[in-house]
C-alpha cells in the first residue's frame, strides 16, 4: 500500500474548496478534508509520502484528447515524421491523462504502434486511450472494423477523421454516417464514449456535414468532437456558434498566438470569450494541443514551405493566458482543460479532485501558476518543479 498526502493545498476541484488536505491511498483519492494528522497516517506507514502544497493551488490534472504520441507529419516527405513523444514532456505540461492519434499519414503510421506507445505511456506514468483511424475514409483499424476495434482493445475509444480539408478524402455524408454509426454503436456496446473526433480544415463546406447528420439522423450531437475550431473565418466561426448553441462540445487547439499576419487561427481565450458572449456554455468548450504533431505551412496554392512540430506544454500556457490575460476564474479554466473533456469522453474517473476518483492532481504556484508538482493515478512525477519520473529511454 502506498500512501500519499498533499498538505495545505488550496483546491480547486474544480469548484473553490479552500485550503485542505488530500489523502491519497495507492492510485486513488481517499480522504479530502483539513489538517488530516500526519502522526496518525505515520502510525499505518512509515513511508508516507508529504508534498507540501502550502503556497500552492491545487487542481485536477489536464487531460489532452488529441496529441499525436508515436509522432505525426510527413506531409514535406520523409524527413519531416515527427518522432515519438518522451513521458517527460506530459510531466513538464502538467498533463496526467492523453488521448493518441494519427494525423495525414494512416498509411506508413501504424495504429498497432500507437497502442503499443500508448501502453507504454501508461506503464511510465500517465494514464492513455487512442483513437482509431486517422484522416482518410475508409479508416484503419487495428482489427477488422471501427465497431471491433471500440468493442475488443480496451484503449480505443473513438474515432479520428478529417474533414474540410485538402489533405482529407472528402467522405460524402453517407459515408460519414456510416463511420459515425459505427463508432456509436461500439461505444454503446464498449461502455465508451465513442466519439468521433474531427480534423476540421479551412474549407468552405465547414461543418455542414455534421448538421446534415444531426438534422437527418438521431445521433445526438454530443457523438461529434470537432477540433481545431478557433479559427480567423467569420462563416465557420457563425457554423460553430450554432454547433454550440444546440449543445456540440467545441474544441480549442492550443499554441496559437492569433497576432501573426500568417496566422489562420485565434487564441482559445479569446475565443472562449466571444462563444460565451454569444451564449455558449462554458461546460461546452475544450482545448487541446494538438502536441507533437506536424505543423506543416503551406502557400496559397497548397505548396509545402515548411514545418514545426507543436508542443504539448501549450495546454498549461492557454490555461496561464485565461486567467492571467483573458481574467478567467481558475474554475473556468479547469473546465476546458480537464474536467469537460472528462465529461465528453466517459473518462469517470477523471477530470475532478473528490474522493474516489483517479489521483491525477497538479500543484501551482499561486502567483505565477507554475507548476510545481504533479501526481499522477498517486505516483509523484514531479515535485518542487523537478521532473522525478523519467520515460524507460530518457536520460534523468
Amino acid at each position: 500500500m502506498s500512501i500519499l498526502l498533499i498538505k495545505d493545498g488550496d483546491v480547486y476541484a474544480p469548484e473553490h474548496q479552500g485550503e485542505k488536505d488530500i489523502l491519497v491511498i495507492n492510485e486513488k483519492i481517499f480522504f479530502i478534508d483539513q489538517n488530516i494528522l500526519t502522526s496518525a497516517l505515520n502510525a499505518m506507514d512509515k513511508n508516507i509520502k508529504i508534498i507540501d502544497a502550502s503556497k500552492c493551488m491545487v487542481i485536477p490534472g489536464h487531460i489532452d484528447q488529441h496529441v499525436h504520441i508515436n509522432g505525426a507529419g510527413g506531409e514535406g516527405g520523409p524527413q519531416y515524421r515527427t518522432p515519438p513523444i518522451q513521458l517527460s514532456e506530459f510531466v513538464k505540461a502538467g498533463i496526467t491523462s492523453v488521448v493518441g492519434l494519427l494525423g495525414t499519414d494512416g498509411f506508413a503510421r501504424s495504429l498497432k504502434a500507437l497502442l503499443m506507445k500508448a501502453r507504454a505511456l501508461e506503464q511510465e506514468g500517465i494514464s492513455t486511450w487512442i483513437y482509431t483511424g486517422a484522416y482518410e475514409y475508409p479508416s484503419p483499424t487495428i482489427t477488422e472494423s471501427i465497431l471491433s476495434d471500440l468493442i475488443l482493445i480496451d484503449k480505443v475509444i473513438g474515432l479520428k477523421i478529417a474533414l474540410s480539408d485538402h489533405r482529407a478524402s472528402h467522405p460524402t455524408v453517407d459515408e460519414f454516417i456510416k463511420v459515425t454509426s459505427e463508432a456509436r454503436a461500439g461505444g454503446i456496446l464498449a461502455g465508451k464514449a465513442g466519439v468521433v473526433h474531427i480534423h476540421m480544415g479551412g474549407e468552405k463546406q465547414g461543418l455542414n456535414c455534421l448538421f446534415d447528420i444531426i438534422r437527418n439522423t438521431e445521433i445526438p450531437i454530443e457523438q461529434f468532437a470537432p477540433t481545431h475550431l478557433n479559427k480567423k473565418d467569420e462563416e465557420l466561426f457563425r457554423q460553430v456558434v450554432e454547433f454550440g448553441k444546440i449543445g456540440g462540445y467545441i474544441d480549442l487547439t492550443a499554441g496559437v498566438s492569433g497576432e501573426e499576419k500568417s496566422s489562420h487561427s485565434i487564441k482559445p481565450g479569446k475565443a472562449i470569450k466571444e462563444l460565451m458572449k454569444n451564449g455558449i456554455s462554458i461546460e461546452k468548450i475544450t482545448i487541446s494541443s494538438d502536441g507533437n504533431g506536424s505543423l506543416p505551412k503551406f502557400n496559397e496554392k497548397k505548396e509545402f514551405v515548411g514545418m514545426s512540430i507543436a508542443s504539448v506544454s501549450s495546454l498549461h500556457q492557454e490555461f496561464i493566458n485565461m486567467v492571467k490575460e483573458e481574467k478567467f476564474s481558475i474554475k473556468e479554466a479547469i473546465h476546458v482543460t480537464s474536467t469537460n473533456i472528462a465529461k465528453h469522453l466517459k473518462l469517470d474517473k477523471k477530470g475532478e479532485i473528490r474522493v474516489g476518483k483517479d489521483a491525477d492532481i497538479i500543484a501551482l504556484d499561486k502567483d505565477t501558476l507554475k507548476i510545481k508538482h504533479v501526481i499522477a493515478r498517486g505516483k509523484v512525477l514531479m515535485e518542487d518543479e523537478e521532473v522525478v519520473k523519467f520515460g524507460t529511454f530518457e536520460k534523468e
